[in-house]
């Protein structure tokens, strides 16, 4: 499907495997010019090299989400390599896993910084560009524990809520200005994130990481893990015009795993 989006300028954070690569592919996909960032140096160049071979335009730039100075080179290579930012597209990579006995001060601390505070710092630089132009999109990758809270996540429940909380506001606030901003909730899918998350709830509960992923299988209707490009078609599909009515939404993308009728 062609979004029109050919020539359209995109951030993507933590892009460097995961969710985010899928989406910075999908974008590029579809024409759209973007930056991508993480803080390892060799699957930020991996990734860069996938997408630059699939013929995307693409530039890495080398980036610690809790630090702000890093926030503000991303935004501003995006603009002296391809001019102003019309896509940002958030992912907190995922704070540590574990219950609240086992997170410490630093874990709290440094999940409102990488997956809260950048949200809210990415999102004032580029803002007054978009509404200079009246036209912007704005999708936050938060999680389905934002509707449904997963066990041995209190970091990730807690913090991305407030992701959730601030999007819905501020969509509110720019909608006027031709600018959505929107939050897709990915279920259980294939990443490091969930492989990681397998391992700590195997140890935990004495079981084996395929019993786990077995688990979490069954308990999702598709009966299958998702898979991070169906994801990414849309992210890509609400950062296009065709969206431009859709917004303060959190969109699942679980298999149907969340229970709720809302």
């Amino acid at each position: 499907m062609n979004l029109g989006l050919a020539g359209r300028v995109a951030v993507v954070v933590a892009s460097s495997k995961g969710l985010g690569r899928a989406a910075a592919l999908e974008l590029v996909a579809e024409g759209v010019r973007v930056v991508i960032c993480a803080r390892g140096e060799d699957e930020l160049e991996s990734a860069r090299a996938e997408i630059e071979a699939a013929g995307g335009d693409v530039r890495a730039v080398r980036v610690d989400t809790a630090n702000a100075d890093d926030l503000e080179r991303l935004v501003a290579t995006a603009e002296s390599e391809f001019g102003p930012v019309d896509i940002l597209v958030t992912n907190g990579g995922g704070p540590t896993p574990g219950t609240f006995d086992e997170v410490g001060e630093d874990d709290w601390e440094a999940a409102v910084e990488g997956t809260l505070n950048s949200v809210v710092r990415l999102s004032r630089r580029v803002l007054p560009g978009m509404r200079k132009r009246g036209w912007g999109r704005m999708v936050h990758i938060t999680s389905i524990a934002v509707k449904q809270p997963v066990d041995g996540l209190i970091l990730s429940n807690t913090v991305r809520a407030g992701v959730t909380g601030f999007a819905r506001t501020l969509a509110n606030e720019v909608a006027a200005d031709g600018i959505t901003v929107n939050c897709v909730m990915p279920g259980f899918t294939w990443t490091d994130r969930v492989d990681e998350l397998a391992d700590k709830q195997a140890e935990a509960r004495d079981a084996t990481r395929e019993q786990m992923i077995e688990g979490w299988e069954n308990s999702i209707p598709a009966r299958r893990l998702g898979e991070p490009r169906e994801l990414a078609a849309l992210i890509a599909f609400l950062a296009s015009d065709r969206a431009g009515y859709i917004t303060a939404q959190s969109v699942p993308v679980d298999g149907g795993w969340i229970r709720g009728l809302l």
